[in-house]
């Protein structure tokens, strides 16, 4: 087991990464919150359906109560968000309650906000069952959806720990896998370039990680998640580096609808154009061509959809959190490992959408 410590200005919390560590849950929650009361699980039906009787097992003593929300970005919804807050109060937690988030990035986000919602905020415990999750289970960016925006409407708001276990990553299907390996190769990109050359160098096939590599990625990919948290939680500075690709990312999300497209492989698209953007306007001397090689190799889609309007991109892009007024912010990078805040015209930006 590996034990990765998150500093912020709000909290410190443990991520337990490794096989089995759910085991543990039972003692942290005996140990941490002497006076608790109730547990609520909030899960999806995919998640639900594959593990939550292995969850139910360890916390059998706690009797917990379930809420089941639909998959994928579909969980990030008002109606959802509402209906989760109802399960609360029709089970009476309350204060000594604590709300034990079970999937990926969705539920993550979704149970989150719930918990700093209900009661003005109460304790909640990342349990993820996603490669995705290594990058949003940490930092206590938690939020839901709006059609004119992803995770517009959310609050910062950090968990009491995260129980990484390994165990669940088995049943992810290929594209789960490929959509958190994008946020893998975002964090070598802005943080450190020998990382990236290793995983460039060394992972030619999603289907063959074994659990020993996918460790070896997550606490790497976690510790630098924590880098950036540390110095600046509520991203007003350096925590922004962290959206590479994410400007255009999110904005392909949106106009194809969320849930339609994942989450990594929008933001591996969006990483695409970000790198061609650095070559083009920083001078960043980086192999585009043998990038993509690499990443279609893995299975990526490197173009934007050809049913998307770049018109209809701007706008979602001028509504990101990065951009201020009606000016659109790009995370771009210097150099490997040297990332910065870029503002970009909507004439340049429509121009290199059509040479892109």
């Amino acid at each position: 087991m590996e034990t990765v410590q998150i500093e912020t200005e709000s909290k410190k919390y443990p991520v337990f990464v490794g096989e089995g560590i759910i085991k543990e849950l039972n003692a942290f929650l005996s140990k941490h919150f002497s006076t608790l009361t109730k547990i609520l699980i909030i899960t999806d039906q995919t998640v639900a359906g594959l593990h939550l009787e292995k969850l139910q097992s360890v916390l059998k003593t706690w009797n917990p109560v379930i809420f089941t929300a639909p998959s994928g970005e579909k969980a990030k919804t008002f109606e959802v968000f509402y209906d989760a807050l109802s399960t609360a109060l029709e089970n009476r937690l309350d204060r000594n309650s604590v709300i034990l988030s079970f999937g990926g990035g969705a539920v993550g986000d979704l149970s989150g906000f719930v918990a700093a919602s209900f009661m003005r905020g109460i304790p909640f415990i990342q349990v993820p069952t996603t490669i995705l999750a290594h990058d949003s289970a940490v930092g206590g960016k938690v939020a839901i959806n709006h059609p004119l925006g992803k995770n517009m409407i959310g609050a910062f708001y950090q968990p009491e720990a995260v129980f990484y276990d390994l165990e669940f990553l088995k049943t992810l299907p290929i594209h789960e896998i490929r959509s958190g390996f994008a946020e893998v190769i975002k964090h070598a990109l802005i943080a450190d370039p020998n990382f990236y050359l290793w995983l460039k160098t060394d992972v030619h096939d999603l289907n063959s990680l074994t659990l020993e590599q996918l460790s070896d990625i997550l606490v790497k990919g976690i510790r630098i998640k924590n880098e950036f948290v540390s110095q600046d939680e509520r991203e007003t500075g350096v925590r922004a580096y962290l959206n590479l690709g994410h400007t255009l990312g999110h904005a392909i999300e949106s106009e194809m609808g969320y849930g339609n497209f994942t989450h990594g492989e929008a933001v591996m698209i969006g990483m695409v154009f970000a790198l061609k953007l650095s070559n083009e306007l920083l001078g960043l001397e980086f192999h585009l061509n043998e990038f993509t090689d690499w990443v279609k190799r893995l299975g990526y889609e490197t173009n934007i959809p050809y049913q998307l309007s770049f018109e209809s991109l701007i706008g979602k892009m001028k509504q990101d959190k990065k951009s201020v007024g009606e000016s659109i912010r790009f995370v771009l990078l210097n150099e490997v490992g040297q990332p910065r805040l870029q503002e970009i015209s909507e004439t340049v930006l429509l121009n290199e959408l059509n040479s892109f």
